[in-house]
């Protein structure tokens, strides 16, 4: 066998790869990962947002329920004709001494005090900033990134006048500010609770 042989022989034995294709393999594979790593990093940071979006749903509802829960009387709760009174006026028919309203009386609060809230008005204008607190004033673990606020106003709809309707309407706002806001309906009725 001539040299000439044996060197095709041998250089058709000999399968690899050349310096470019190995270049090019690692630019495609590059490119490729790099594409991949950006996804994952994409949504491993957004997984957060929805669990934050979760947490302030979760205090946005359990406030609107505590306060849809309140009464809504023409006279503030405490006042002997709160019951029975036809309209929000003191004298016969109406409130004995206090007529309800909007925001808080002297001295009330939402947390366990003498006096805490007793009507659904007593809400508007709340808020707790630097955390969420439970009802006897102490902060809920894990909540001291989230605020919350709260506004009352009367609403008209339906037929039904504004005297008789409220809306109640709970933002609350957690880290990255997040912001979650819902909207309930209180009506007075039985005939004035």
């Amino acid at each position: 066998m001539s040299r000439t042989e044996r060197f095709s022989a041998r250089r058709s034995g000999c399968r690899g790869v050349s310096l470019v294709e190995v270049i090019m393999f690692i630019v495609i594979v590059g490119i490729a990962a790099g594409g991949i790593l950006m996804v994952f990093a994409n949504t491993t940071r957004a997984s957060a947002d929805p669990l934050i979006r979760k947490q302030a749903l979760a205090i946005a509802e359990s406030l609107l329920e505590e306060i849809r829960l309140m009464p809504f009387s023409f006279c503030d709760p405490d006042d002997a004709n709160a019951s029975t009174a036809t309209g929000a006026f003191v004298g016969a028919g109406g409130c004995a001494a206090t007529v309800e309203a909007m925001g808080p009386e002297g001295g009330e609060t939402r947390y366990a005090a003498l006096t805490p809230y007793d009507n659904v008005n007593d809400y508007n204008g709340f808020a707790m900033a630097g955390g969420i607190l439970d009802i006897t004033g102490a902060t809920i673990a894990g909540l001291g990134s989230y605020s919350a606020s709260i506004a009352v106003t009367p609403l008209a709809f339906g037929g039904i006048a504004a005297t008789e309707a409220q809306q109640i309407t709970v933002t609350v706002t957690g880290p990255g500010n997040i912001a979650v806001t819902l909207d309930g309906v209180r009506t007075r009725h039985a005939p004035n609770l």
